[in-house]
């Protein structure tokens, strides 16, 4: 427990074999539940998972649950697989942190602490605010944030967030409940999506510094093809999601 929340972490996972031993491992020892989701990968990432599953609840430090899918979803979907088996396990919070180990377990205390003393209902990640950004992060990575997180600032409506691909979040139980998570894009461009579904439900969502971390084996889902296609199309289709929403409410209030 983290400050009485029951605390889940979401390890989504894609042919993850070389690293998701080693991030299940690096989960602090209040996190109550590590959920992989391992998304139909061709190597042995839930074998890995499982065995270093075993070795963290010999270390008395609680459960890791490994689920397959068994077709490829996309990260999206494997995040929503694992907010709920969150919910199911009766978790307060649930924590993303990816499974090749590029997110930094000394920063989760920070993540979590938002929501524990009630000022927000989803936090994230923001690697710009923290001192070692334009060293650690790959020059070509840094323009596609810049870019990205600019325009997720408009279709999101919130103005005051950041860095919008940072996958280290961590959303409540209540969040959760108050958006529809079967609409919610499944592929790369779901952390945009999620932010202007969280501002219709009036969700309230804190950017805190995390560490920015590329070791040599650092590969990035987001390419010139999803920088193309289908990121935009999310874009626009939160905004104008958003827009409707906030033109029914007016109606409403009419």
């Amino acid at each position: 427990m983290y400050q009485q929340l029951r605390v889940a972490v979401v390890i989504p996972a894609y042919n993850e074999e070389a690293a998701v031993g080693d991030a299940v491992a690096a989960v602090p020892a209040f996190v109550d539940h590590v959920i992989v989701v391992d998304d139909a990968s061709r190597d042995a990432t839930a074998r890995v998972a499982e065995e270093a599953g075993r070795a963290r609840a010999a270390a008395g430090h609680g459960a890791v649950d490994v689920v397959t899918h068994p077709g490829n979803r996309g990260v999206g979907a494997a995040i929503v697989t694992g907010y709920r088996r969150a919910l199911a396990l009766g978790c307060d919070v649930a924590v993303v942190m990816a499974g090749d180990g590029q997110m930094d377990p000394a920063d989760l205390p920070a993540v979590l602490a938002p929501i524990a003393r009630g000022e927000a209902d989803y936090v994230k990640g923001n690697r710009f605010l923290h001192p070692e950004i334009w060293r650690a992060m790959p020059p070509t990575r840094i323009v596609g944030n810049l870019v990205l997180s600019a325009a997720t600032r408009v279709t999101s409506g919130y103005r005051h967030v950041f860095d919008s691909q940072c996958g280290y979040t961590a959303i409540s139980a209540a969040a959760l409940a108050a958006i529809e998570l079967d609409r919610l894009f499944p592929r790369y461009g779901y952390p945009n999506d999620l932010l202007s579904r969280l501002n219709i439900a009036g969700q309230r969502v804190v950017d805190v510094p995390v560490r920015p971390v590329y070791g040599p084996a650092w590969k990035s889902g987001i390419n010139l093809g999803t920088a193309l296609h289908p990121i935009p199309w999310v874009l626009l289709r939160s905004l104008g999601v958003r827009l409707a929403s906030q033109a029914r409410a007016r109606w409403a209030r009419a």
